[in-house]
């Protein structure tokens, strides 16, 4: 009960866009039983006001419901107006309450396209940007972009609601820029970035940091798997010679090349 009590604390923060004499139902009952419904696997509005009806004894336990159960319209209306970064600012807040974030843990941030959306009666892809907290198993907050290349500009206005500190946030070549990494280390937070071809001069450069570099610490693991042979091996190095400004890369301390050979 902990759990909803700071939820409805967090939720009241959200303004209410309704007139006062349309409001025949408290904005945080409206909002607390459609996260509730949805988290248990409600995904229509039918199915949230049916959700409602069916577990009304038990929601009038922390609930007000002056006049019943709202209708599913009603729930519709009232998600569709309000503020739905306000919204999302709050649900990412709860999160955080109850997400212990350990230290060191990994933040896993990517973005992935949700197949077989449309608008208008045509496909149009949504692409979601997600921080994944690998130790609680569980999503911190998620953006939305209406393309791939949009993430280069979700990935800071996730990690600006996100709280990072001693954590490691991990992120793949789109996300490899400066000012990325220098918002993570805002954060109090460290970070591991991909880099790709992409990048062309900063790839060059870290191919010659491998090649000519004299100070590498080497690590080689094994490990056998439906009857393959896989052997990693991890080279990194802390003595950079031919990454240029590397104040750039605020508090870059390491570059890390990871090989990967399979054999049967």
């Amino acid at each position: 009960m902990k759990t909803t009590e700071n939820l409805r604390s967090i939720l009241s923060k959200i303004d209410d866009p309704r007139r006062d004499l349309t409001r025949l139902h408290n904005l945080n009952d409206i909002l607390l039983i459609g996260i509730i419904a949805v988290i248990c696997s409600a995904d229509t509005w039918n199915e949230i006001e049916q959700y409602a009806l069916e577990k009304e004894e038990f929601l009038r336990s922390f609930l007000e419901l002056p006049n019943g159960i709202p209708s599913h319209d009603t729930f519709n209306r009232v998600f569709s107006a309000i503020d739905s970064k306000q919204f999302e600012s709050c649900f990412i807040e709860w999160v955080k309450t109850f997400a212990n974030l350990a230290d060191k843990e990994i933040i896993a941030i990517d973005g992935k396209t949700i197949r077989g959306a449309k608008s208008k009666g045509k496909k149009s892809p949504i692409h979601m940007v997600s921080a994944w907290a690998d130790t609680n198993n569980v999503v911190l907050g998620q953006v939305k972009v209406s393309e791939k290349s949009n993430e280069i500009t979700a990935i800071p206005k996730l990690l600006e609601v996100l709280l990072l500190k001693g954590c490691i946030v991990t992120i793949d070549a789109m996300g490899c820029q400066t000012e990325i990494a220098s918002k993570i280390i805002e954060q109090e937070a460290d970070y591991i970035l991909a880099v790709k071809e992409n990048q062309k001069h900063l790839y060059e450069n870290i191919k010659d940091e491998f090649r000519f570099g004299k100070e590498i610490e080497v690590i080689t693991s094994q490990e056998i798997d439906h009857g393959r042979i896989e052997t990693r091996t991890c080279s990194v190095i802390t003595n950079f010679k031919f990454i240029e400004q590397t104040n750039k890369w605020k508090n870059l301390t390491s570059i890390v090349q990871i090989e990967s050979k399979k054999r049967v």
